[in-house]
This record gives structure tokens, C-alpha cells and sequence, in this order.
């Protein structure tokens, strides 16, 4: 088998394609969930530990630039070329990282209950016996009598 072949058979199969739809729909899943945390969650958490910022919590590994002259906040640091410990933003991609795994756990909670509450499929009738076997049968039968 060529490899040309061996990799169209790869491609084609099913569970490739569910795989890359998985990771299509999950990317953009992600995106979602990220926004929530970002947009939703971590002005909430903000502000009930004083309002501030999760993202501007870092640390200075090293002094500014003398010609900066910008604002003391992540952005503009890093943009400055000023290296940064943020646990800031670890903390908000930890947060977001958790709430997906949640997420995820309760879906795939929901589709094992629903598997496990799906009726079993109906058996398939077996296949009507050939006309021919009948009648070999009924011989035998009637020279058993």
C-alpha cells in the first residue's frame, strides 16, 4: 500500500474527521469560555477583593526603561520590553482553565447518563430460512415418525 493511499485511508475514517470537528468546536469553545472568565467572572472576583484587576498583578523582574514614560500596568510594560512575573494572568488562565474542565465534566456527566438511559437497540429478526432447508427438515421429521 502506498503511503499516498495509507494516509487518504488515515484521513477519511471517521474518527479523524469527529477529531478535527472536536478540536474545531472546542477551539472555539474556548474562546467563549475565556470570554466569560475575562469579561463576566474576573471584573466580579475584582471587585470583591478591592476592585482590582487581576490582569496588573505582576511583579518587576526588572527596572523600566529611563526613557519609559507610560503607565506602571502589564500592557504597557511588556510592550516596553520589561520582563514581568503575572501571576495575574496565570491566575485568570487557571480560573478559565478550571471552569472548563467543569464544563466539560458535566457534559460528558449528561451524555453518559443519556447513553445509559438510551434503550437497547431492537435484536434484528433473524433471517428467514431458505425454502429448500424446510423442506429438508420436514423429510427428516416425518422419517423420524
Amino acid at each position: 500500500m502506498s503511503v499516498l493511499s495509507e494516509f487518504k485511508e488515515f484521513a477519511v475514517k471517521g474518527n479523524v474527521v469527529d477529531l478535527a470537528v472536536g478540536v474545531i468546536i472546542g477551539g472555539a469553545f474556548g474562546k467563549i469560555v475565556d470570554s466569560v472568565v475575562k469579561d463576566l467572572i474576573m471584573p466580579l472576583v475584582g471587585k470583591v477583593v478591592g476592585g482590582l484587576d487581576f490582569s496588573n498583578y505582576f511583579v518587576l523582574l526588572s527596572n523600566p526603561p529611563a526613557d519609559f514614560k507610560g503607565p506602571m500596568t502589564y500592557e504597557a510594560l511588556t510592550k516596553a520590553g520589561v520582563p514581568l512575573f503575572a501571576y495575574g494572568s496565570f491566575l485568570t488562565v487557571l480560573l478559565n482553565f478550571i471552569i472548563l474542565a467543569f464544563i466539560i465534566f458535566v457534559m460528558i456527566k449528561q451524555i453518559n447518563r443519556l447513553k445509559r438511559n438510551e434503550p437497547a437497540p431492537a435484536e434484528e429478526a433473524a433471517p428467514a430460512t431458505p425454502e429448500d432447508i424446510v423442506l429438508l427438515r420436514e423429510i427428516r421429521d416425518s422419517l423420524k415418525r
